[in-house]
């Protein structure tokens, strides 16, 4: 799913990612743990085709990251859930959730009936009150759009999910949901990539750990 080497990604002038070598297989779900600044968001902002890497291997899904053509293919393979929800202030929340299953192309020869099932059964799964469906999102607390961001990110059913503290911003029962997310989606044949601070909650959830530090993976990178 995931095969790195030696990868340096710029933000700026800013080498975010010194040489960063790493495996992810199918199936496995992943902590990405390190302290802040280590290069957690670029590496899943690399993974997920939106940083361009300037030097080293990069492929994700079979799709050669240093190629622009290449990088915009693999965006609709995966789906990110970053420190900012991607909603669209002036849709509702179910025109979002309706927009992004499409953008997964569920409309391919299922027709619109496809994605209004697959937009009322996340919304379920998510327990989004019915008061907020037909609300804009420019309306939504911080909690309310992380969950929504969340049920964007579900309704797309990417091959590779990958989660920059999912957890963050929302209550327990919302932190459970995430958790139970996270197992449905491997179950299902995806492969998760989560960076978080809360090692003991995600360590549950993941069998391997990726310790990241200055730009580099320090253990965990499955390399031989």
């Amino acid at each position: 799913m995931v095969e790195l080497r030696a990868v340096v990604a710029l933000l700026g002038r800013f080498p975010a990612l010194s040489g960063v070598s790493l495996t992810v297989d199918a199936g496995e779900t992943v902590l990405v743990r390190g302290p802040n600044g280590a290069g957690k968001t670029t590496l899943l902002r690399l993974c997920a085709g939106l940083v361009r890497p300037e030097s080293g291997m990069a492929i994700v899904l079979g799709h050669d990251l240093t190629d622009g053509v290449e990088r915009r293919a693999v965006r609709r393979r995966v789906a990110l859930l970053g420190h900012g929800a991607a909603l669209y202030d002036d849709l509702t929340v179910v025109e979002n959730l309706r927009f992004w299953a499409r953008a997964a192309g569920l409309t391919s020869g299922s027709g619109d009936d496809g994605v209004e099932q697959r937009v009322a059964g996340v919304l379920d799964r998510l327990a989004v009150p019915k008061r907020l469906v037909d609300q804009r999102a420019s309306a939504l607390s911080q909690g309310q759009r992380r969950r929504v961001a969340l049920a964007a990110l579900a309704v797309r059913r990417p091959e590779l999910w990958l989660l920059d503290e999912p957890h963050a911003g929302l209550d327990q029962a919302g932190r459970d949901i995430v958790d139970g997310l996270i197992v449905e989606a491997v179950a299902a044949g995806g492969t998760v990539v989560v960076s978080s601070h809360e090692l003991e909650r995600v360590a549950t959830l993941s069998p391997r750990v990726v310790t990241l530090a200055g730009g580099q993976v320090l253990d965990g990178g499955g390399l031989g």
